[in-house]
């Protein structure tokens, strides 16, 4: 238990200053907590001795004993709000924090990073792992930490009037801190099995909600349906399970207070019996023994969750404490933007990629790169904006290493249009600010005219105001891909990498696409992955990949003039575009 609250307190790093003070709060306000009862015990005794006959109750004691009351009600109210509002904003600030270091982190790792971990877990530590952990660390430490305080606080009370009070009451906390110690062990050996649910519960709910088109699409509603409803059934019975398994122990926990609570009464009351203790001391002792035990029970209630929080705080440390792929790197500000690769080597875990491979992409030129599938065409431009870092061999950009560059300096000077579009959901203005949020509306508007997509974003109910659905969902293929585009135009980097940009593009506007990519050229070096003619066929150089290799370059006139996979590639091309149904 103290491993993870100290776990939870290096958390909140400076922002624990609040919980230190909260500690010593508690024991202040524990100490009001116990003046209305020794305040009981004052004035029974004052009673006890009237009815003896032992001197008659006056108005000073009685405003006194009122007046105490008062003062430890309202030092109660006042010390619990201090309380309150020093620890509980704790939570929501820290892990505030920890959501944009946790973004912060996660753009500037590798690529690699997001394959090695699903979905699920990556989506699960920034979302439920981190909701967990605000919505119950800080109340953890307040009930384990400050639980323990007050308990204590009221032993020391107890033992001021009777030691062996004191010391009962503690044996109390003792032996309930044996069964919380196996509730802890035991919920150390659920956890892990615990968060493996969770995530693949959301990793589960994620595919299906991802295919759900595909499901419709092949009627296969049932078979998807029984992935999702496997999960819901796993997770159901792990947590019943680990119900299960809490309750014996915590009840354990719980019994052993109420049987020290039993034997404060016993006692007191045998020592009263004896002579040995007052009447109004026994009363005292009776009501302490009710309330002493509260918060340690809470601590119980809390303690199952220990690993859940030890095991959500190793899922939040793995993204926070992930190596940043340009760690040595500087910023640096690049002067040209002629690419090089020198004997580069690179592949994903165990399966090579990229084989030794090199060539030279001129500044203020375009370069198309063309292969079958899986080729390592796209890696190529993953490689160049800095995504994965390569195994052997040095890439360059205006005759710096790009390892030597840190990716936010990097990526300043690349505009990058994938294959696959993501629009956020927000307005169509600011999916296209995106590129450059300094622009001004009318540069907007340019870029969009550029990129063919003024005209249907005028036809939408509120123009450039109008919401898209996340993901671009709202937009077809090809509208979101000239959004992107008109993006990457905004942008104005020295560099732009179109992968596949005209892939979704309707024929009818591919045209004016092309002329929107030929106006980039001037001054910017061009990286091109494309299929089409009309897209390669101007391009300065032409490079053919094939199972990781360069095997052919050129323009198109000479790759065209030479047999080869190019040639090839491209009469497949033609015949395929000329088909028609007779």
């Amino acid at each position: 238990m103290l491993k993870t609250i100290k776990r939870i307190i290096v958390l909140c790093g400076d922002k624990a200053g609040p919980l230190y003070v909260g500690f010593v709060l508690t024991f202040i306000n524990t100490m009001f907590i116990a003046m209305p009862i020794m305040g009981a015990a004052y004035a029974l005794n004052l009673v006890i001795k009237s009815l003896h006959g032992e001197g008659d109750i006056t108005m000073k004691q009685i405003w006194l004993c009122t007046l105490f009351l008062v003062v430890s009600v309202l030092g109660r109210c006042i010390f619990t709000y201090l309380i309150a509002s020093k620890q509980e904003r704790v939570g929501y600030e820290v892990l505030a924090e920890q959501r944009l270091l946790s973004g912060n982190t996660l753009k500037r790792v590798p690529m690699g990073f997001f394959s090695s971990k699903n979905a699920g877990q990556v989506t699960a530590a920034v979302t439920t792992d981190m909701n967990f952990l605000e919505t119950n660390a800080i109340p953890f430490i307040d009930k384990a930490v400050n639980g323990y305080i007050s308990a204590i606080t009221m032993s020391i009370c107890m033992m001021i009037f009777n030691i062996w009070m004191g010391l009962i009451a503690i044996g109390g906390i003792l032996l309930s801190s044996i069964f919380m110690n196996l509730l802890s062990k035991k919920s150390e050996e659920n956890a892990p099995v615990k968060q493996k649910a969770q995530n693949d519960l959301v990793s589960s709910v994620i595919e299906y909600v991802r295919g759900m088109a595909i499901v419709k699409a092949f009627k296969q509603e049932g078979v998807a349906k029984q992935g999702i409803e496997n999960a819901f059934e796993k997770s159901k019975n792990i947590n019943i399970k680990i119900e299960c398994d809490y309750t014996p122990i915590n009840s354990l926990a719980v019994f052993s207070l109420k049987l020290a609570s039993i034997c404060i009464v016993f006692t007191s009351s045998m020592f009263a019996i004896n002579g040995t203790m007052d009447i109004a001391t026994m009363f005292m002792m009776v009501i302490f023994s009710f309330v002493i035990y509260n918060s340690v029970e809470q601590i119980g209630e809390a303690s199952h969750m220990l690993r859940i929080l030890d095991s959500a705080l190793d899922h939040v440390e793995s993204i926070k404490n992930a190596e940043f792929i340009d760690k040595y790197s500087n910023d640096k500000k690049l002067y040209s933007y002629d690419i090089k690769f020198d004997k580069v080597t690179f592949g994903y875990e165990n399966r090579p990629i990229l084989k030794d491979i090199s060539f030279n992409i001129p500044e203020n030129t375009t370069t198309a790169i063309i292969g079958p599938s899986g080729g390592g065409k796209s890696t190529i431009c993953s490689l160049i904006a800095r995504f994965y870092d390569v195994q052997k061999g040095i890439i360059s950009i205006g005759s710096v290493n790009v390892k030597e560059i840190t990716c936010d300096s990097l990526l300043s000077n690349i505009s990058m249009v994938f294959q696959k579009v993501y629009l956020f959901h927000d307005t169509m203005l600011n999916n296209i600010h995106f590129g450059n949020p300094n622009a001004t509306f009318e540069e907007v508007q340019k870029a969009a005219k550029k990129a063919c997509c003024h005209d249907f974003i005028m036809q939408l109910p509120n123009g450039y105001d109008t919401v898209v659905g996340e993901g671009g969902s709202s937009l077809s293929g090809g509208e979101k891909q000239r959004i992107s585009i008109a993006r990457a135009i905004l942008k104005d980097a020295p560099i732009v990498i179109l992968d596949e940009a005209t892939a979704s593009v309707d024929p009818e506007n591919e045209n004016l696409i092309q002329e929107a990519i030929s106006s980039l050229v001037h001054g910017k070096t061009i990286i091109i992955i494309a299929h089409r003619l009309a897209t390669i066929q101007n391009a300065n150089q032409i490079l053919v990949v094939d199972n990781g290799n360069i095997t052919q370059r050129g323009t198109h006139e000479e790759l065209m003039n030479n047999d080869g996979i190019y040639k090839s590639f491209m009469k497949i091309r033609e015949k395929s575009e000329s088909w028609s149904i007779l």
